[in-house]
């Protein structure tokens, strides 16, 4: 299998076990099939998501590849495929089947088949491109790429180009944790000018969510976490006020803020008791948006005369409810143009350290951590 000339060699960083570190392995890919690309890696960002899945807090098949904030080069395209070329930059994002009624209707992240298409371990079909060095089975396709790995197999559908003069090597978490909290403030709710918000934990997500809720002209941005360096990042990056929740009531403290409860809040931790936390601060009509991974079976309770009478609405929102294809470019030029510094959130990694970039994540060392690639400079 190893010597199969149509296949690509890899090194990967697989998951085994559950909450064991990720292995380095060798493997092999198979040529891209038809709507397909083969990208060499360049750098991907880790994401919260990843740990859930190497843990099982959500069930996936292993042995599997992780990773799905991947950025790097197209080296080879399928017979079909006419949106990107070798040579071309690409972010990869999560991936949708194109076909269901939300994907027709411009909803690709809430996709009848986001959960096989992401999680399953292998295409719709049930096939993965990966193949142990002893030609064992390893799955593959999370998040349509599996972006732990030197070289990713992903479809047309879930590659993203972008400017060449850009960094590459900084852009991979657009297409995961950055686009869903910014979309989720921009595009899934709308946040306006004028606006009231806040965000419920200071991680990527939430960071992104307020500096996407300064873009959009909001003038009460709040930050609610309890690490108090983030806090102040968060303050530098537009928030107008900040809550240690382990000093304050938020609630309590959004309300007097906003003058009754905020318009918009996002609860970005995962946890079933700041869920609560972000339903009870929100004001008359206004909307809590759900975007924090938690593990399986997780419930959460609410008043329902609370959110009832007072006109509240809960949203579940995936990816932000983007369009990747014309999103990540939106926010790349806000980027450009100083008014969304993201870079500002990231610290870089090898490769062989993802296991350390995983821990540095998990302790709040760092926001966003990027693993570069041997080859970034190629």
């Amino acid at each position: 299998m190893t010597n199969d000339p149509k296949r690509q060699p890899i090194r990967a960083a697989v998951a085994r076990a559950a909450g064991q570190p990720l292995q380095f392995e060798s493997a092999t890919l198979e040529a891209p099939r038809d709507n397909e690309v083969l990208v060499r890696m360049v750098a991907t960002g880790v994401c919260h998501t990843d740990m859930v899945i190497r843990d099982q807090q959500y069930k996936t098949p292993l042995p599997m590849i992780l990773g799905h904030e991947g950025a790097g080069v197209i080296e080879q395209v399928g017979r079909n495929v006419t949106t990107v070329a070798p040579g071309d930059h690409v972010v990869m994002t999560y991936m949708y089947c194109g076909l269901c009624s939300p994907c027709a209707t411009g909803h690709p992240a809430h996709c009848a088949n986001m959960g096989p298409l992401n999680f399953g371990g292998g295409r719709l079909d049930g096939s993965s491109s990966a193949c142990c060095h002893d030609g064992g089975e390893l799955h593959d396709h999370f998040f349509g790429q599996s972006s732990f790995a030197t070289h990713a197999i992903a479809s047309e559908l879930n590659v993203v180009k972008v400017p060449k003069e850009v960094p590459l090597e900084l852009l991979g978490p657009l297409g995961c944790g950055i686009q869903t909290g910014a979309g989720a403030v921009l595009n899934a709710m709308k946040v306006h000018a004028g606006a009231s918000f806040a965000a419920f934990g200071t991680g990527a997500v939430g960071v992104a969510a307020l500096m996407a809720a300064r873009v959009a002209g909001a003038t009460k941005i709040i930050a609610v976490d309890v690490n108090p360096a983030r806090l102040q990042l968060a303050l530098e990056l537009g928030a107008t006020h900040a809550i240690n929740s382990r000093e304050t009531d938020p609630v309590a403290e959004i309300r007097k803020i906003t003058g009754g409860g905020a318009d918009f809040t996002l609860e970005c931790s995962g946890r079933a008791a700041v869920l609560r936390q972000a339903i009870d601060s929100v004001g008359l009509l206004g909307t809590c948006g759900i975007v924090g991974a938690t593990p399986e079976g997780t419930e959460a309770s609410f008043n329902v005369n609370d959110v009832m009478i007072p006109g509240r609405r809960i949203m579940g929102i995936v990816q932000g409810d983007v369009v990747s294809r014309t999103f990540i470019p939106e926010l790349i030029e806000l980027y450009r143009q100083g008014r969304f510094p993201f870079d500002r959130l990231v610290k870089f990694y090898d490769f062989d350290d993802v296991n350390q970039a995983m821990a540095d994540s998990e302790s709040g060392v760092t926001i966003k951590p990027i693993l570069r690639f041997e080859s970034a400079a190629a």
